[in-house]
């Protein structure tokens, strides 16, 4: 613990000095401060190294602001300060010399730990008193196979997933995700009248039922996107995303109520989601343009605003064809990805 608020401390001083000298390069922020920090603080040389990187870090994203850390703040080690030496024993530097000591995981972890592992980052949570131990682990990555047939994923407000198969992910036939939206719209009413509200007590509970709310958002979205590779995976397909960036900046929104629908959902975490999913289960990954896919026929091909009948319902004017529009819209994407001239990989790894 006394070394996890030395190691802070140090991170505080260091930012004063970045933000007063506006240096946020590492190296350059290394001279200014390295040696001040070793005597003030006690620190090794290797922590010392590790203090100025995570402040360079924190710094470079924001350089109007001066960094500041909290007592229990994580803690960086990297290979110098920390070694495992046995399958359930850590070895960590601290300020008063090398602390070998036990940690517990669980069944998922265990294998995971028989991988390289890299750096670690040392957590506190006051509220338990317990230390975690977040580590990084060299996962392979197999070659994804050439694929020639793509599973299609339409992402949505209503339905957040909808595939090419006409499955539509969150309202499955287990009901996993059924209750997104209600969650959703019940936080968002929920954080009004606690805005309004306030006071001490208030502004308390926004935050924890803040950090609730992201916990929920980042679970369901482990839960679509693992069901999605498996689907790919399990049928030798790749899998086509839309392009979605800058997608908050490129569409009109009209009232508060459609703005907070919009922002209240993780696009970009769930798409980094099913990258590294697929990534790790060799199936390929490729971006499309979203352009037009809502209101072209699946079938005839022929695009027209007016196909798309209301929100659910696809009705193409040319040929007849109805079905539901998060479906045709998946067909149309997992088809684009096929043509080379519309698809481009998500992640090199991926494709």
């Amino acid at each position: 613990m006394r070394t996890l608020e030395q190691f802070n401390a140090a991170c505080n001083a260091i930012a004063a000095v970045a933000f007063t000298e506006q240096c946020a390069g590492k190296i350059d922020l290394q001279k200014l401060v390295y040696y001040d920090i070793r005597r003030n603080f006690g620190l090794s040389a290797q922590m010392t190294i590790r203090a100025i990187s995570k402040v360079s870090e924190a710094y470079k994203r924001d350089k109007t602001l001066q960094p500041h850390f909290r007592a229990h703040s994580a803690m960086v080690y990297d290979q110098r300060i920390c070694a495992f030496p046995g399958p359930d024993r850590v070895s960590l530097l601290t300020l008063d010399g090398r602390a070998v000591m036990p940690f517990r995981f669980g069944r998922y972890a265990e294998g995971m730990l028989a991988r390289k592992r890299g750096q670690c980052d040392l957590l506190y949570r006051a509220s338990s008193a317990t230390f975690f131990l977040a580590i990084t682990v060299d996962a392979p990555e197999p070659t994804p196979d050439e694929v020639s047939d793509y599973l299609g994923v339409d992402l949505g407000i209503i339905n957040i997933a909808t595939t090419s198969d006409g499955e539509i992910v969150n309202h499955g036939p287990t009901q996993i995700h059924a209750h997104v939206n209600t969650v959703r719209a019940r936080y968002s009413r929920l954080r009004a009248k606690l805005q309004q509200k306030g006071t001490k007590s208030a502004k308390r509970l926004l935050k924890t039922r803040s950090q609730r709310e992201t916990r929920f958002v980042r679970d369901t979205n482990h839960c679509i996107s693992k069901a999605l590779v498996s689907t790919a995976q399990d049928t030798a397909r790749g899998i086509a995303l839309e392009n979605l960036k800058n997608i908050r900046t490129r569409i009109t929104v009209r009232g508060k109520r459609q703005r907070r629908v919009l922002h209240s959902w993780g696009f970009f975490q769930l798409r980094a989601f099913i990258a590294y999913k697929a990534a790790l289960a060799g199936v390929r990954v490729a971006l499309v343009n979203p352009a037009y896919t809502s209101q072209t026929c699946s079938q005839c091909g022929q695009c027209a605003k007016a196909n798309r009948h209301t929100q659910a319902k696809f009705l193409c004017q040319s040929c007849g064809y109805a079905c539901h529009a998060d479906v045709n819209a998946a067909v149309n994407i997992g088809r684009a990805a096929v043509i080379p001239p519309n698809a481009a990989p998500l992640v090199t790894s991926a494709g």
